[in-house]
């Protein structure tokens, strides 16, 4: 059972990774598009900054829009590229057809194939909303298959729990570049990138119906940390976690993620009520990146103990 649980935590969480990093590009290059170099409060993220959020490295020169899309997207050995994301989830959906429901398997074998045949890079050329689009749209249908034609047991669990606890993180990283700092002389540029940062996860609606305030790097952060009504926000994907190992787990009480998810989620919602200024939200991020990498850890301990390595991991 550890073995399952381990391969459909991961399956989630490259689905998961592959979607996040579709809709950040896709993001930033309808951002760069839209933008003006010489506009400090445009909307912007730059493209040396999506190479540190996904871990990657320019080694310190400047790095252009061409060669990030290309690394993210196409580059087979870079591990965070979304065609690499997918040829794990792939990978990880084939050793368990047997659990997953036969259209769960199709959608991500479809979508493997798609990206693997014909001339991505041509099509990434000529526009790359389409590929970003396919992979969004991919993504969410396996994400309804999933709540329509799994059996809501513990295998769904794990798989929910992998692809929301990737979800949290990576709204954390891409929160990084769009933090408010008090006193920062580069506001009206954390101001575009907290906007570009809001379009890219598809949030900007929910915002703008949820908040009375600008979509500045404050309410903007504020929001993706702990409105829970926004299904993508991290309060929502600790409180997702927490009840997906709440539900997999026989002897919750006594199970160190759910005991730290459980004080997480308390925080969260205290740090919520209490978050007026930005002062703290910097500090509040880095906590719970922090808190997230050690509920991963004790989720390997305690549920995947014995398993084995990972078919792939997705890169820190």
């Amino acid at each position: 059972m550890s073995r399952i649980a381990q391969e459909l935590f991961w399956l989630g969480r490259n689905i998961a990774r592959a979607e996040h990093t579709a809709r950040m590009l896709d993001g930033v290059f309808q951002a760069s598009l839209q933008g003006r170099p010489d506009d400090p409060a445009g909307v912007r993220l730059g493209w040396g900054s999506i190479l540190a959020i996904m871990g990657a490295q320019a080694d310190g020169r400047p790095v252009r829009r061409d060669e990030v899309l290309t690394r993210l997207t196409l580059a087979r050995d870079e591990p965070a590229s979304v065609i690499s994301c997918v040829s794990r989830a792939r990978e990880g959906a084939r050793t368990m057809r047997d659990v997953i429901s036969a259209e769960m398997w199709e959608a991500v074998n479809t979508t493997h194939l798609a990206l693997s045949a014909g001339d991505l890079e041509g099509r990434m050329q000529m526009g790359p909303y389409s590929v970003f689009q396919y992979v969004k749209e991919r993504s969410s249908l396996f994400w309804g298959l999933t709540s329509r034609t799994m059996l809501r047991d513990e295998a769904r669990s794990f798989l929910v729990a992998g692809g929301r606890i990737e979800s949290a993180d990576m709204v954390l990283r891409m929160l990084r570049v769009a933090m408010p700092i008090p006193n920062d002389e580069a506001t009206g540029v954390r101001d575009g990138q907290a906007l570009a940062l809001l379009q890219a996860v598809g949030g900007f609606q929910a915002f703008r119906r949820a908040v009375p305030a600008p979509a500045n790097a404050g309410p903007v952060a504020r929001f993706l940390l702990y409105e829970r009504a926004y299904p993508d926000s991290v309060a929502a994907s600790v409180d997702a976690v927490h009840g997906a190992l709440l539900d997999a787990d026989a002897a919750p009480r006594s199970s160190e993620p759910v005991l730290r998810l459980s004080r997480l989620a308390a925080d969260l919602e205290f740090r919520g009520r209490a978050a007026a200024e930005d002062g703290n939200l910097a500090e509040a991020s880095s906590l719970v990146q922090s808190e997230l990498a050690l509920v991963d850890a004790d989720i390997a301990e305690r549920y995947f103990a014995g398993a084995g390595a990972a078919l792939g991991t997705v890169v820190a």
